[in-house]
């Protein structure tokens, strides 16, 4: 058995008495491997060994390897053992410092900023600011302290802290399996698209889209595009929320354009689609505001009037929205109310409380674009 076959054999659930005798001949053929590599030396030439050093052993990945030692319950008791096992063996001692942690408290919590700053992109925008300002705020009112760092960093030098909170989950959720394998409490921002025991708190963006195709159907536009990148758990709730709202209509979805989260994503989205004169659709839902209003830019740029020509509707209700011209209709999400919340759950966990994740509801606000 190769090595992503051991680690399916880790992973999978099977039911049944197949499905027993399968799993036990897959750790039997992990701890064959094991022993053989094992018996060829210690593991990274003598140093002291890594969990990277335990994964490869047994051929499985990381995750599985903190997890088993973490003693996570979506990891099989047999492999758990197995994994241990081996850990003690090649003098892997996991987790001392993180158990050190959860006795002896830093009173910190690390929050991590998924997105990587750009001059496209600024950490100075309402996202992330407006999260971090609600985080802080019930932090400092717990007597907790805040170390602030992005995924990058995090990955090289994790801080030392009670737990995590993480802004973002990334393209497939990468950056929540960064912090997942630290073993550390952790709550993220964004959309419940992990495994069942992630806590997430985040915006009801189905409801969103929704929303958003309700009101350009109510506005007669037909032929709409959907601006976004569906990569993002967060964008592809809207998208779908969106399909949803459209269903039963005679609407068409003309396009789905990847994008990033940016002005200049939004507006070289659009204008390729304007160069043969008149547009092919009448409405647009961008997935945020900066979406929305670089589709804006591009088309009065070609002088297509914007709410006349095109409705165009965005996502978050950033400080923007209102002051932008045309004004922009926007769904609403709470970033203060979501950064209170992370912090509470975040802490709670700390203390050893079970917590859900959480959806917060959100609203149209209807402006003039």
């Amino acid at each position: 058995m190769d090595a992503a076959g051991c680690e399916a054999a880790c992973e999978s659930r099977p039911s049944g008495v197949r499905g027993a005798a399968w799993l036990s001949a897959s750790i039997l053929a992990i701890r064959h491997r094991a022993t053989l590599r094992v018996s060829k030396g210690k593991a990274n030439d003598g140093a002291r060994p890594t969990m990277a050093d335990v994964a490869r052993e047994l051929g499985v990945a990381k995750i599985t390897v903190s997890r088993a030692l973490s003693n996570h319950s979506t990891v099989k008791e047999s492999t758990r053992t197995l994994i241990r096992e081996t850990a003690e063996r090649m003098g892997y001692r996991l987790n001392v410092s993180a158990r050190n942690l959860r006795q002896q408290r830093t009173r910190t919590i690390a929050v991590v900023i998924e997105m990587t700053p750009s001059h496209e992109r600024l950490m100075s925008e309402p996202y992330p600011l407006l999260l971090l300002g609600g985080i802080l705020q019930e932090l400092t009112a717990a007597g907790q302290n805040m170390v602030l760092t992005t995924i990058d960093l995090f990955s090289e030098a994790p801080p030392s802290a009670d737990g995590v909170i993480l802004l973002g989950q990334g393209v497939h959720d990468d950056a929540a399996a960064v912090i997942e394998a630290t073993g550390l409490p952790y709550v993220v921002w964004g959309a419940e698209h992990g495994p069942p025991e992630r806590i997430v708190v985040g915006s009801d963006n189905s409801e969103g889209g929704r929303l958003a195709a309700e009101y350009l159907l109510g506005r007669g536009r037909r032929r709409l595009l959907f601006l976004g990148d569906a990569e993002h758990g967060e964008a592809e709730d809207r998208l779908n929320g969106f399909h949803a709202g459209l269903a039963g209509s005679d609407a068409v979805l003309v396009a789905n354009i990847p994008c990033a989260f940016t002005l200049a994503a939004g507006r070289d989205a659009v204008a390729p689609l304007l160069e043969g004169g008149n547009p092919g659709f009448d409405g647009i839902f961008a997935s945020s505001d900066a979406i929305a209003m670089g589709a804006i830019e591009a088309l009065q740029a070609r002088g297509h009037d914007v709410p006349g020509a095109v409705s165009v509707v965005g996502f978050d209700d950033s400080p923007g929205a209102a002051l932008f011209s045309p004004r922009l209709t926007s769904i609403r999400q709470d970033w203060g109310v979501g950064g209170e919340l992370l912090a509470q759950k975040v802490l709670a966990m700390v203390a050893g409380k079970a917590v859900d994740s959480r959806a917060m509801p959100v609203a149209l606000i209807v402006r003039d674009s």
